[in-house]
């Protein structure tokens, strides 16, 4: 029986580990599910902002228009297909989570967003 003694103290230290990582996993998972959403968030803000201008046109580069939706957002605008005389805007953005607890350094997050505006002819 005395070739047990301590045997507790190691399962237990070992059931604390996994514990510890296992919360470690998932707080890195909720910042990364975080950044997600807030690059949606942003690319549907920058493409309606981008579309809108190009179909109602106050004068404004709508890709000027799309990165400062983005921004006010929270991402940075990559890249915006919005031409002049249609009414499409395609727009990426990107996010980045910051450093993860469990995996050291960043991770970007790329979104898209497609806006059409269909105006009424007559």
């Amino acid at each position: 029986m005395s070739s047990q003694r301590g045997s507790v103290s190691v399962l237990l230290a070992a059931g604390i580990l996994v514990v510890l990582v296992l919360a470690l996993g998932v707080t890195d998972l909720g910042r990364v599910l975080i950044a997600r959403s807030k690059a949606r968030t942003a690319a549907d803000a920058a493409a309606l902002a981008a579309a809108d201008e190009l179909a109602l046109p106050s004068g404004a580069d709508p890709a000027v228009l799309a990165a400062e939706y983005a921004a006010r957002n929270g991402a940075d605008l990559t890249a915006c297909t919005c031409a002049v005389g249609t009414f499409e805007a395609d727009v990426m953005v990107q996010v980045t989570t910051g450093d993860l607890l469990l995996f050291p350094g960043g991770r970007v997050v790329v979104a898209r967003a497609r806006a059409v505006v269909d105006l009424p002819t007559g």
